[in-house]
Formats: C-alpha cells, structure tokens, sequence
C-alpha cells in the first residue's frame, strides 16, 4: 500500500520597526521566503514611540501600511521573525517597548513552544548585529520561544569578504551606511528570502 505523508505548512508573523525603511525591506523579503516555501506570513510593524516632530527632525519617510502589531495577535502564529534595527549594539526601544507588553502573554504561556527569529541592520560592519540578536534572546527565553537561527545555510554569500555586507548566520542583516543611504544589497535580500524559507519550516515542525 501506498503511504501519504502530509507535510503542515505554518503560518508566520514578520514583526518589525523601521526608522528609514531598510528593515522593511528584509521583512518583505523574509515574507517572500516563506511565502515561495508554501507558508501563510502577515506583515506588522510595531508602534512608534518617537513623535511626528521628531521623526521630521530626523528626515524618516513615513511608515509603510502594514497594520500595527499587538501581543495579542501572536498566539495565532506558530512562528515569529522580529525586525529588530540596531541602536548602539543592542535593540531599537521601539521593538523592546513591544517586548514590553508581552506580560500577559508570558504569565499565560502562550507562545511557549513557538519558533521565533532575528534579522537586523546596522549603521556600519561592526556596528552590532551579532549583539542585537544575541540581546534579543533573553526575550525569547522568558516566552520559551525556541530561537531559530540561519546558520551558514545560505552557503556561499556568507562566506565572501569582497564586499560590504550585512548578515551572518545568527540572521539576515544589512548595512545602512552612517547617514541611513546604503539600500539593501541583493546579496542581503536573498540571505532574508533564505531566512523566510528556513525559519518557516522549522516553525512548522515545531507546530506540528
């Protein structure tokens, strides 16, 4: 007789924040990733906390249209990819004033078991992206989310030092250059569509 394996496919939420839109980039391309590999994925940004006056001031574009996250929308995914922007080595308080009203979920244990990720941008090469991953696991421990990295699954790219480029294997990442001109490179798009693809599936054996 024949055997049918079903393979579960999961369903993922990109959460991120983004000053000057580079780290909205990566979460589409971590979108794509899953998306392609046959997994659900919904975008959200997390609330801002500077004013309209000072973001002005600091010449950001304005936000893209993707809804505003809430804790309460987690528990619906069986896996999360935080968009985390570095600010002097560690995460952008806009993403951890989000981490900060995650309590309830915590005393609930509702994302214990679920599978979470990391891809980040810095203004320079060693601008931190390593310590902003690495900060954000504490996060994870508290929740029990079980922290998905990349490692050196992308292959070749990582391993090529001819050029400027974010990423490593904790996740995907990009450089924005001091004055936030730098664009994604294609080299860190396509390491962020690998992460979307790579973390998907491991989400959904996780959720299985």
């Amino acid at each position: 007789g024949g055997c049918i394996v079903i393979i579960k496919m999961g369903k993922i939420a990109v959460v991120y924040y983004s000053t000057y839109g580079h780290i909205k980039i990566l979460a589409e391309a971590v979108k794509k990733g899953a998306e392609e590999a046959g997994h659900t994925v919904d975008i959200f940004q997390v609330p801002e906390t500077l004013s309209a006056e000072i973001l002005e001031k600091m010449h950001a574009p304005a936000k893209a249209d993707y809804p505003i996250a809430t804790a309460a929308i987690l528990p619906e995914y069986d896996g999360i990819a935080f968009g985390v922007p570095t600010r002097f080595g560690t995460p952008a308080a806009q993403m951890k004033a989000f981490w900060d009203s995650m309590g309830q979920l915590w005393q609930t244990g509702a994302l214990v078991g679920k599978a979470a990720t990391v891809f980040t941008s810095t203004a320079t090469q060693v601008g931190g992206q390593e310590t902003t991953i690495l900060t954000s696991i504490p996060v994870f421990a508290h929740h029990g989310l079980v922290f998905v990295p990349v490692g050196y699954s992308f292959g070749g790219p990582l391993f090529d030092v001819s050029t400027v480029r974010g990423g490593g294997p904790f996740g995907a990442g990009t450089i924005a250059g001091p004055d936030g001109s730098r664009q994604p490179s294609d080299v860190e798009i396509a390491a962020a569509v690998h992460q979307g693809a790579h973390f998907a599936k491991i989400a959904a054996k996780l959720a299985a």
